[in-house]
């Protein structure tokens, strides 16, 4: 029997704030174990919450940028839990009255445009971190107790775990363009859920389901769905039925384990936290929101394959990374042709980050000096090649192009008549050769450019060189 494969996500973004969600403790990633705490994010009697401003801001970037419906009121609930990691026992998340719904993001997988529904994004803390020691043994870490999130929720849209493993992308390069998470897997600030479940081709109805959590790479979430869509057929194979359950992906053998009964949301005992008024949102502070938002990826792709007609290796460089991108668009406004700024960013720019292991924002060299240098090779002042020995002694040297070309008389020859004259004296020099060109063996060109270059130290203008070389050959 032919199965098909139903899968729904839920992806848990940490915002990109300077506080916690409703405390004043910085909100920070890399400090030692339990530093980042206080009364209220541990949930101490007498404590109360209040909350940041800047997560609803985020949170609306984020909403506006899935194309999702803002509602002008929503509230928070609690979600009632024990574990280790929460201290209060409880977790503010948002239930029946959700900040933001039904949104939509389009995904490209194997050259197909897919939209995949959004159900819901909304606002809620994060809790503590558990970290099981090879003794046994669970220390707690309770720095992330209260880090805000948000928790965007699909509909089960996906059939394939490459459709999944795009989304994952498409929705961490659209977090990072709006600056409102950094979508670093490995740390967890971005993570991500599944819920999957499989039914006979042809079938109406869902079958009972299952979760994995915690998935921390796009290659964990594709592999953690084929190993369960494989468990579940065999189930169904051998007559058995499929349990709701929380399944664990062990990334170090490559195979999940149960974790726990699936639990619904009755399990949970929301009901509204007390501590905490109606949130409202008011059309002038969405649009307002709105208009911060920059240009987003898709756009940017469909301008640079549309309008500056760059090459799919290019546009897909330059609009997959914003920082990368706008480095690029600050080349064109400085008067970088499109083409030519594309080449650098894709060549020798790329190629140092890579091996320095950089980001662009790192790059020492500013849009200003490449732009310097770059100019330099369309007035042929200098070749490509010695353009791109100039790109590696800036970075080494921490100098202008300027100042390395002139320090090293690297400037090239354009006066005509010197050049002549070094070809007159090659052609008195060669006329063997000269009489071979002349019979029909064009290739004793590159000859004569290569003893011309030699006899200008490498000075003379290529494109001037060949024009010149070429005319007097056939004189």
């Amino acid at each position: 029997m032919n199965y098909e494969l139903i899968v729904g996500l839920e992806i848990h973004a940490q915002l990109i704030t300077e506080t916690k969600a409703f405390c004043r403790c910085p909100n920070r990633y890399g400090d030692p174990p339990n530093t980042l705490i206080c009364p209220t994010c541990l949930g101490m009697p007498g404590t109360l919450p209040v909350l940041n401003e800047a997560i609803v801001r985020q949170a609306a970037r984020l909403a506006l940028s899935l194309g999702a419906t803002i509602h002008p009121r929503c509230k928070f609930d609690r979600k009632n839990y024990f574990y280790p990691d929460l201290p209060k026992g409880y977790q503010i998340s948002q239930y029946d009255e959700p900040f933001s719904t039904d949104g939509f993001l389009t995904i490209e997988c194997n050259g197909s445009f897919k939209d995949i529904r959004i159900t819901r994004a909304h606002i809620e803390e994060d809790a503590g971190k558990s970290m099981h020691q090879p003794d046994g043994s669970t220390v707690v870490d309770m720095n992330r107790c209260g880090v805000p999130l948000v928790e965007i929720v699909t509909e089960p849209d996906f059939r394939t775990p490459e459709e999944a493993g795009a989304f994952v992308s498409a929705i961490r390069e659209l977090l990072r363009y709006v600056e409102v998470c950094d979508g670093n897997m490995e740390r967890g600030s971005l993570r991500c859920d599944v819920n999957i479940s499989v039914r006979p081709a042809g079938q109406a109805a869902l079958n009972e389901r299952s979760e994995i959590k915690n998935l921390n790479s796009i290659r964990a979430v594709e592999k953690a769905i084929r190993s369960e869509k494989e468990r579940q057929i065999a189930v169904y194979a051998s007559g058995g039925a499929i349990q709701r359950e929380t399944l664990l992906w062990d990334e170090a053998v490559e195979e999940l384990r149960p974790m726990r009964r699936k639990e619904g949301s009755d399990d949970y005992r929301y009901f509204p936290e007390p501590d905490l008024v109606e949130l409202c949102v008011s059309p002038e502070y969405v649009e307002n929101v709105r208009n911060e938002l920059p240009e987003f990826p898709w756009e940017r792709r469909r301008r640079y394959r549309k309008d500056l007609e760059l090459h799919e290796e290019a546009v897909s460089l330059l609009a997959s990374d914003r920082e990368l991108g706008d480095y690029f668009e600050k080349l064109l406004t400085l008067g970088v042709e499109p083409r030519s700024a594309a080449n650098w960013m894709q060549g020798e720019v790329r190629r140092h980050l890579t091996d320095q292991n950089l980001t662009i924002g790192q790059f020492p060299v500013s849009p200003q000096d490449l732009t310097e240098l770059i100019q330099f090779v369309q007035q042929d002042a200098v070749s490509l090649t010695q353009a791109k020995d100039v790109f590696r002694k800036m970075l080494a040297k921490k100098c202008s192009a300027r100042d390395i070309i002139r320090d090293e008389g690297m400037m090239q020859s354009q006066n005509a008549g010197e050049i002549e004259s070094v070809i007159r004296s090659l052609l008195q020099k060669h006329p063997h050769e000269v009489e071979r060109y002349r019979s029909g063996k064009k290739n004793v060109m590159g000859f004569f450019m290569g003893e011309a270059m030699k006899a200008t130290g490498g000075k003379a203008n290529p494109k001037m060189l060949s024009r010149l070389l070429e005319d007097m050959l056939k004189a």
